[in-house]
């Protein structure tokens, strides 16, 4: 029987950390085993702390987020509230579960400079390097190296990002899920506010995202470990926290590799 090993390609969601925007950064409030002494007494009438093992009831944590803090798979609701063709945009809890646990590959694009627009002949060049042709449903996940900053102050301005064409190579083709360890799919809006201020095109703003309109698909933001896995051969688990109407949910994405 074939063992596994299990990569963990998520990041941890965690205070004073660049993860995010400054906006949008996430907070927890960690309550520990003493704070919440008074809440066992109110639960449970006549009991002192003293009587509980070590004088501790529970810890929890009161957490301040956005459905795009930490490792997350996007909904097209995420990109608009309509379809092009003017049908409802799929919301989180209504992404099809089968397309969360799929065969994957990976492509390396860590030598493309930060807001680089990757093309459609840039993804076929990387298909060609790996001996792959993608199969519907294949989870495509992009190395961008901007996972190796994570943390720093420029994490989020780093990476290249994928623009309309590359994103609808990968749709025609049934992909439904792709994912880069990058803050976004587009590339970081510093460098496309540069370009929008050049040249006032707004079609360049989100243009990866907003291929999502023309075919529905979903992407994983802010992954990790994506050097540690090879270019094909492997599963990609990445089911999302089910909330209701959500534009994204929270995943604990892990890839899976059989060995003989």
């Amino acid at each position: 029987m074939a063992t596994k090993s299990f990569i963990d390609l998520s990041i941890s969601i965690e205070n004073g950390v660049k993860s995010d925007p400054d906006r949008y950064l996430p907070k927890i409030d960690y309550v520990s085993h003493k704070d919440s002494s008074q809440d066992l007494v109110d639960f449970f009438p006549g009991v002192s702390p003293d009587d509980m093992f070590n004088g501790e009831a529970w810890a929890l944590e009161n957490v301040s987020l956005t459905t795009h803090n930490g490792t997350h798979l996007d909904a097209p609701y995420h990109y608009g509230s309509q379809m092009r063709d003017g049908s409802p945009t799929m919301t989180i809890d209504e992404v099809p579960l089968d397309w969360c646990f799929r065969p994957a590959i990976k492509l390396d694009f860590r030598s493309k400079p930060d807001g680089y627009i990757v093309t459609a002949d840039d993804i076929e060049g990387e298909l060609d390097r790996i001996g792959h042709k993608l199969s519907p449903f294949e989870i495509v996940l992009m190395n961008t190296g901007a996972g190796n900053i994570f943390g720093r102050e420029e994490y989020v301005n780093s990476g290249c990002g994928f623009g309309r064409a590359a994103t609808l190579y990968l749709l025609e083709r049934g992909v439904k899920v792709t994912g880069t360890d990058a803050w976004s799919w587009d590339a970081p809006f510093v460098h496309t506010a540069r370009r929008y201020a050049s040249t006032k095109n707004a079609s360049i703003i989100w243009e990866g995202h907003k291929a999502g309109l023309d075919i529905p698909y979903c992407h994983l933001e802010k992954l990790h470990n994506l050097h540690t896995l090879p270019d094909k051969g492997f599963m990609v688990s990445c089911f999302p926290t089910k909330i209701k109407g959500g534009s994204a949910g929270w995943t604990r994405a892990v890839a899976i590799i059989n060995a003989d």
